[in-house]
């Protein structure tokens, strides 16, 4: 068993947390993991991107080759397609439907969600509304993890307890929030099936 996953957004939007929840929930189910990281200009909004590999024996490289991510999170949508690449024909895109426009000439995000809609599977995540009925807006990054759990080869108790392990030192009512968060994601990918053509 072995699943690759890039993940992308813009600094500030949680990419790295992501990673390490997933990271964090994969060994303590017993897997293997490595993660490569390259920030870019993280702190002026740029594009933020992590590789990371899970399987159940040792994985040799860091990085997901061209073609080969069984998954790719997006906190955003521009960025979603900038890894396309990355996605093998059988993978999954799942991204946050709110653009973060931090271009002059950023699509339309109607052009952006056409091609999406064209992946053989994708999720389309309105990870902001989301965020807002758990309790508290920055949580969309949970709300994309729940998301792409289903795809994910960890219990979904299991990343649940990692997130509440690791929001508890905040405050109870951050750690409830997020794990609302989670499960909000996880049943909105559960429940909105997105299949484009498959050529």
């Amino acid at each position: 068993m072995k699943r690759d996953i890039i993940l992308a957004g813009v600094g500030g939007q949680g990419v790295l947390s992501i990673a390490a929840i997933i990271a964090q929930a994969a060994v303590s189910a017993g897997l293997a993991v490595r993660q490569s990281e390259v920030h870019g200009m993280a702190q002026r909004g740029g594009a933020v991107l992590a590789h990371l590999r899970i399987a159940d024996k040792p994985i040799a490289s860091d990085l997901v080759p061209q073609g080969g991510a069984d998954l790719i999170i997006a906190m955003e949508p521009l960025e979603s397609l900038r890894y396309a690449a990355w996605l093998s024909p059988k993978g999954v895109l799942v991204t946050a439907l709110e653009p973060f426009i931090n271009i002059p000439d950023y699509p339309a995000i109607e052009s952006i969600t056409g091609v999406i809609q064209r992946f053989p599977q994708y999720r389309l995540v309105d990870a902001a509304s989301l965020a807002k009925k758990a309790g508290h807006s920055r949580t969309v990054n949970m709300v994309m993890v729940g998301a792409a759990s289903p795809f994910l080869p960890i219990p979904a108790e299991t990343i649940e307890s990692t997130i509440t392990a690791m929001f508890a030192a905040k405050a109870p009512d951050i750690a409830a929030a997020n794990s609302k968060a989670f499960h909000l994601g996880r049943e909105t990918a559960e429940e909105n099936t997105g299949t484009g053509a498959t050529k």
